[in-house]
């Protein structure tokens, strides 16, 4: 099969080659993928950013070659013990070594139904991005019923879901984006759109429950004008031009701040479980979340999509197609 490869750090390191199939495990399913997609996580993986994460991802070279996690496709064949799949049945979910033509994941893992009304370019790009915002919202944000979500940044991957998420849970929303996406924010749901190009977010004369902090371009002295004394404060991301510190820089300030202050502040990495995969299928059937795609990208384009991610600005997701 063709997969996405690296054995060092750099855009330009990713080959598209030839490796073996795998073969499913007894409890497992192979998976025939038809899309996949990309995350910020993605690009820092394969840029080896910020460099204080080295140690964890591998000091002079990459801890593995596998690539890409978000996935959709066809079920090839199942494992003698598997009871929950069937060769035919459509999937999407999440996998390390997905930016791949086949890919093998336990039964019991983050694997569930496609929806029938979902294409495979829509489901595989939820995955890390749509369970990303699910549990900053219901888990980190404790989002109740008619509170107030500020979601800063709401255009890429994990805010267009964002956005979503919190109007399924109840929450009135106000997005923050530049110009060319306010429409879409308002498309998604959102009770009202600020142009950060425009207007300032934290002069907009309005208090918060819940702040969703996924583009991190604001200070904590800043983002407090605009936080209720009881609110909490989800980080997200932040900016990455810092080769050494990347986002790590402004979530260390925030959550320094955080500890001092009345205000509760989290920073976490979303976890793949089936019960949530199952939530995020659910919000998809039902027409209450969907996938902002901005661009799809054969395996062998992979680079060129990288690079667009690195350049910063995509409107939702960058899809791959093996």
């Amino acid at each position: 099969m063709k997969a996405a490869t690296r054995g060092r750090y750099g855009s330009r390191a990713v080959q598209v080659r030839e490796v073996e199939t795998p073969t499913p495990a007894d409890d497992e399913v192979l998976v025939r993928i038809r899309a996949s997609s990309l995350n910020l996580g993605d690009w820092y993986a394969v840029t080896g950013r910020p460099y204080l994460a080295r140690p964890t991802m591998g000091l002079r070279k990459p801890k593995t070659d596998k690539l890409g996690t978000d996935f959709a496709g066809t079920v090839e064949a199942v494992g003698k013990h598997v009871t929950q799949f069937r060769p035919g049945d459509e999937v999407f979910g999440g996998r390390s070594g997905a930016w791949a033509e086949f890919v093998t994941v336990p039964e019991d893992r983050s694997i569930v139904p496609k929806p029938a009304n979902v294409s495979f370019d829509e489901a595989g790009a939820v995955p890390v991005a749509a369970l990303t915002a699910l549990q900053a919202v219901r888990d980190k944000g404790g989002l109740q019923p008619g509170q107030k979500v500020l979601v800063n940044g709401a255009s890429g991957g994990v805010g267009t879901f964002a956005v979503q998420v919190a109007k399924a849970f109840g929450g009135e929303v106000t997005a923050v984006c530049s110009t060319r996406n306010v429409e879409q924010a308002r498309s998604l749901g959102a009770d009202r759109v600020i142009d950060y190009t425009r207007e300032d977010f934290t002069r907009c004369g309005e208090s918060f429950d819940l702040m969703l902090d996924v583009a991190g371009s604001r200070s904590w002295r800043k983002c407090a004008r605009v936080l209720r004394p009881d609110s909490n404060v989800v980080l997200i991301g932040g900016p990455k031009s810092n080769r050494f510190l990347g986002p790590l820089g402004h979530l260390g300030r925030m959550l320094a701040r955080g500890k001092v202050s009345s205000r509760s502040v989290a920073f976490f990495i979303a976890k793949f479980n089936k019960a949530d995969m199952a939530v995020l299928a659910e919000l998809l059937e039902t027409g209450k979340m969907r996938s902002v795609v901005e661009r799809s990208f054969g395996l062998a384009e992979v680079g060129d999509a990288l690079r667009l991610m690195g350049e910063g600005h995509v409107q939702g997701k960058l899809v791959l197609r093996p």
